[in-house]
């Protein structure tokens, strides 16, 4: 993409997912340059498949076997809370963005796709009555939950800090 078409469309897609990372508690990384290269990959990918596929990522144009790949990725707060940036460094914590930290290389979540394959099948299987396989977390201020290995940096309703929830379930 390099016609100044496509250079809008870039800067209205950034635009819009910094306006939805600050009002959810995220950050996009601060190097425009990077972040621009990085929203034109999720533009290319949302032409190419349908869905804006993570661009270090390779998806594999079937919308159901790339759900945990579109973003937000589904690992995107884990590797927040421990690398403090996700796996393409789109988003990154207040930390990395107030210059305390700097990014650095984060392993891949993503299951192979064997082991994805088969961990669908099995989920199929499995009743609704199953016990969770992440604790629920509460917001304390606004009552917001969300199910992860930990609380959000920052409510994506109210914007308090991590300290402010609770283990709901």
């Amino acid at each position: 993409m390099s016609d100044p078409q496509d250079r809008g469309e870039i800067e209205r897609l950034y635009r819009r997912l910094f306006d939805e990372a600050e009002a959810g508690g995220y950050h996009l990384n601060p190097d425009i340059s990077f972040t621009m290269d990085l929203v034109e990959g999720l533009l290319v990918n949302e032409k190419r498949y349908g869905y804006p596929a993570c661009p270090c990522r390779l998806a594999s144009g079937i919308k159901a076997d790339d759900l945990d790949i579109i973003c937000p990725c589904d690992y995107r707060d884990e590797d927040l809370d421990e690398y403090d940036a996700c796996y393409c460094a789109l988003y990154v914590s207040r930390r990395i963005l107030d210059g305390e930290k700097s990014i650095r290389p984060i392993p891949e979540r993503r299951p192979p796709e064997e082991e994805r394959a088969k961990s669908g099948k099995e989920a199929e299987a499995v009743s609704s009555t199953r016990s969770l396989s992440y604790p629920v977390w509460r917001c304390k201020v606004c009552g917001y939950l969300c199910a992860r290995d930990t609380p959000p940096e920052t409510c994506p309703v109210c914007k308090a800090k991590k300290d402010r929830f609770e283990r709901f379930m």
